[in-house]
């Protein structure tokens, strides 16, 4: 009797099991996501900076040093490059460094603005979530980094272009997705190869020197997020969502680029503008160092197949492939 009073095993049908397999694929995918920013918590927790005390905002600017590497400067090759004094290219490069600084303030705002509207109802527990906001608290030091820097080495306030600003709030509004992390990625990368040459550069004033290697050490992990959560938007995209978001990716980068150092620069550097703009639209140079501070960034967007030939051009007319 003892027998008949013994549940019989539940049945599993073959739709049921499929069911479970598939929660239990979602849950180990969700968990190997999970992974990359649990990493990128941890190397934030153990190597962060604190602009406020790590930079010398003290000590008086010292002109006889460079505000970046000449090299990277927008005249440096041309006629009027040669004609320049030391003093006169030195001016030149601080307030290039200011301006680009400037710019970079100005993404990185935009960077949080859709970085929050990207996890605003996602669950704040998860180390996704925990990392953009840890990400966002980065940027905004790094804003504020730069705007010191910039005061510091003589700069007005340099801004993008009134129709490139208005530009920047439709993007960060409407972008989302593969789209916004593409874009962030492609400004952080162009940033941060020029800035391992200037962290590096003894010509470079040393303050600047500071704050470019804090920016390249917290930005490493920002570049690393970004490409793994546009690798992950983009896992099984179709032909037409990648080629609208190609095109988006490279109209934004275009803007980005062509707006790092403000068409001012070279005034406030003690030059004649209009000379130094013409000499600087044709300077190979400077295309030359902008293309191969991007091999990297097109191979990763050849490798995600956001290359394509609308995209090139954009991406050609701002000399970066």
């Amino acid at each position: 009797m003892a027998g008949s009073t013994a549940r019989p095993e539940p049945r599993t049908t073959g739709r049921q099991t499929q069911t479970a397999g598939r929660a239990q694929d979602r849950k180990r995918d969700r968990n190997q996501d999970q992974g990359v920013t649990r990493r990128l918590l941890a190397s934030s927790a153990t190597l962060s900076y604190d602009p406020a005390v790590e930079v010398d905002w003290e000590t008086p600017l010292d002109k006889d040093f460079h505000g970046a590497s000449p090299e990277w400067s927008t005249l440096y090759g041309t006629a009027y490059w040669r004609e320049m004094t030391e003093e006169q290219r030195r001016e030149l490069t601080r307030q290039e460094a200011a301006s680009v600084a400037s710019t970079g303030i100005w993404f990185e705002m935009i960077l949080q603005q859709m970085v929050l509207r990207d996890i605003y109802a996602k669950d704040p527990t998860s180390p996704d979530f925990q990392w953009a906001l840890t990400e966002i608290a980065e940027e905004c030091r790094h804003s504020i980094m730069f705007a010191r820097g910039a005061h510091k080495l003589g700069a007005p306030a340099y801004r993008p272009r009134r129709a490139v600003l208005e530009l920047g709030r439709a993007f960060k509004t409407l972008a989302f997705g593969e789209a916004a992390y593409a874009a962030i990625l492609v400004a952080e990368e162009v940033l941060d190869v020029m800035q391992r040459d200037w962290m590096r550069d003894e010509r470079v004033v040393p303050f600047v020197r500071t704050i470019n290697n804090i920016h390249v050490v917290e930005e490493s992990r920002h570049m690393k997020f970004a490409r793994d959560e546009t690798r992950k938007r983009l896992a099984g995209a179709g032909w037409l969502r990648r080629q609208l978001n190609a095109f988006v990716v490279a109209v934004a980068s275009y803007f980005i680029v062509t707006s790092m150092v403000n068409r001012e620069v070279y005034a406030h550097a003690g030059l004649d503008r209009d000379r130094a703009l013409a000499e600087a639209r044709a300077n190979e140079h400077h295309k030359a160092m902008m293309r191969s501070s991007c091999a990297g960034l097109m191979d990763f967007l050849a490798s995600v197949r956001l290359l394509t030939k609308p995209a090139l051009a954009f991406y050609k007319r701002a000399h970066l492939i």
